[in-house]
C-alpha cells in the first residue's frame, strides 16, 4: 500500500531530487511502486522594477512529498538519489504522514496554482530612495514614507517647489534608485 513520506533534500534542489527520484524510479523498473512525488509550491505577486510578477516560490523549501511503496528498494532508490539527505522520521526509518496531512499540504498547492496569493513584495523599504515612474509625478525623486500592502499602495516624500507634499502611488508606479 502506498503511503506519503517527506523526502529531505538540498534546499534549491527540490526539483532536481523530484525529477532524479522518477527518473531512477523508471530505469529500476519500480514505477509501480512510486506513485507519485511532489514539490509543494506557491504562487506570489512581487513588484520588481516597477511591474508587477507572479513567481513561484516553494512553501517547503529542502523538502519533497512521495506517494511510496516503501520496499527495500525504494529506500534505497530515495537514499541514494543524489542531493538527499533522508526521510522524516526518527531513528533513520522513514515515517509516513497521514493521507489528511498529505492531502492538506497538496490541496494547499492547489488552492495557491486555482487563486495566485496576494503576497506582495517591494525592492524598497521604508526610507530608501525612490524614483516616480509614472503619473503626474514622473521623474520626481522623493523618500518613501508608507507602505500599505493591502491596497497594494506606497507614500512617497517628494519635493515640489522646496516643499515636502506626501504623495500616494501605486508600488509599480515607483522603483528605488541605484
Amino acid at each position: 500500500m502506498a503511503r506519503w513520506y517527506i523526502i529531505h533534500a538540498y534546499s534549491g534542489f527540490e526539483n532536481k531530487v523530484r525529477d532524479s527520484v522518477l527518473a531512477e524510479a523508471e530505469r529500476m523498473g519500480l514505477t509501480d511502486f512510486v506513485e507519485a512525488v511532489e514539490v509543494p509550491v506557491e504562487t506570489v505577486t512581487e513588484v520588481k522594477r516597477g511591474k508587477k510578477v507572479q513567481a513561484e516560490r516553494k512553501f517547503f523549501p529542502g523538502y519533497v512529498l512521495a506517494k511510496l511503496t516503501m520496499t527495500d528498494d525504494v529506500y534505497h532508490l530515495v537514499k541514494n538519489t543524489p542531493k538527499v539527505t533522508g526521510f522524516l522520521g526518527s531513528s533513520g526509518k522513514p515515517q509516513p504522514i497521514s493521507e489528511a496531512e498529505a492531502a492538506r499540504i497538496l490541496n494547499s498547492k492547489e488552492e495557491a496554482a486555482a487563486r495566485p496569493k496576494t503576497e506582495i513584495r517591494v525592492d524598497y523599504e521604508i526610507g530608501d530612495q525612490v524614483k516616480v515612474l509614472e503619473g503626474p509625478f514622473a521623474s520626481f525623486n522623493g523618500v518613501v514614507e508608507e507602505l500599505d500592502f493591502d491596497k497594494a499602495r506606497v507614500k512617497v516624500s517628494v519635493s515640489i517647489f522646496g516643499r515636502a507634499t506626501p504623495v500616494e502611488l501605486d508600488f509599480e508606479q515607483v522603483e528605488r534608485m541605484k
